[in-house]
C-alpha cells in the first residue's frame, strides 16, 4: 500500500537512518583495508626530518600505550567495562588512534598528510562508533545506557580489574603495535634516503 505524502518525510528518515547504518557498517569493517590505501599516499607524502620523527614517534607511542592498557582492560564484543582507561572514555582505544595519527602526521612533517590522516580517522573512526554503539545497545540493551551514563559509579568491583598483557594480546594488539614499528621504520627509512638525519646532526 502506497505511503500517504504526511507519512514521506518519515518514510524518508527510516531510509535515510537504515543506509547510514549500513555505511557505518561497511566503513568500520573495511577501515584496516582503507589504511593500507592511505599508505602508500601518506609515505609518498611524507617529508620526514630528524627532529619530526623523535617527537611524532614520542607522541604515538604514547597513543599505543593508551591503546595497549585499554585492550588489557577489556574482552571485546562480549562485555563492558569500567576499569583502566574505560573509567573516563567509552572509547579509550579510539582515542589512542587518534593520538598515533597525530603523531605519524607530525613525523612526517607533511601538512598534507596531516589532513589525509585527519580525514581518514574522522570517517572510520566515527563509523566504527557508531557501529559499535549499536553492536553494544543490542547485546546488552538498557545496560550499556547505563554505562555510558553512569559509568564513575557503575560496578565497583568492575573499577578494580587489572590490566591483563594476557588479554591485550588477545585483543590483537600486538597488532597495532607491529603496524606502528612498520610505519615508523618506513618514515626513517625515507629520512635517511633524502639525507634528513645528517643535515639534522649538523655537518661531519
Amino acid at each position: 500500500m502506497m505511503a500517504t505524502p504526511a507519512r514521506w518525510p518519515a518514510r524518508l528518515a527510516e531510509a535515510l537512518a537504515r543506509w547510514g547504518a549500513c555505511l557505518a557498517e561497511a566503513l568500520a569493517r573495511r577501515r584496516v583495508a582503507l589504511g593500507f590505501v592511505c599508505g602508500p599516499l601518506v609515505f609518498w607524502l611524507a617529508k620526514p626530518t630528524g627532529t619530526t620523527l623523535v617527537a611524532g614517534t614520542a607522541i604515538a607511542i604514547a597513543g599505543e600505550c593508551l591503546r595497549m592498557w585499554a585492550s588489557g582492560h577489556l574482552n571485546k564484543a562480549r562485555e563492558v567495562t569500567v576499569s583502566g582507561p574505560y573509567r573516563w572514555s567509552a572509547h579509550p582505544l579510539y582515542v589512542g588512534s587518534t593520538v598515533m595519527g597525530a603523531g605519524l602526521a607530525v613525523a612526517s612533517n607533511s601538512v598534507t598528510v596531516a589532513v589525509v590522516i585527519a580525514l581518514y580517522l574522522t570517517v572510520t573512526l566515527t563509523a566504527a562508533i557508531k557501529n559499535e554503539e549499536a553492536f553494544l545497545r543490542r547485546t546488552f540493551g538498557d545496560r550499556y545506557d547505563r554505562y555510558r551514563h553512569e559509568r564513575p559509579a557503575v560496578a565497583d568491583e568492575d573499577a578494580r580489574r587489572q590490566f591483563s598483557l594476557a588479554q591485550a594480546m588477545a585483543n590483537r594488539e600486538h597488532r597495532a603495535l607491529a603496524g606502528l614499528a612498520a610505519a615508523v621504520l618506513l618514515l626513517v627509512l625515507k629520512a635517511t634516503y633524502n639525507g634528513s638525519f645528517w643535515r639534522a646532526a649538523g655537518p661531519h
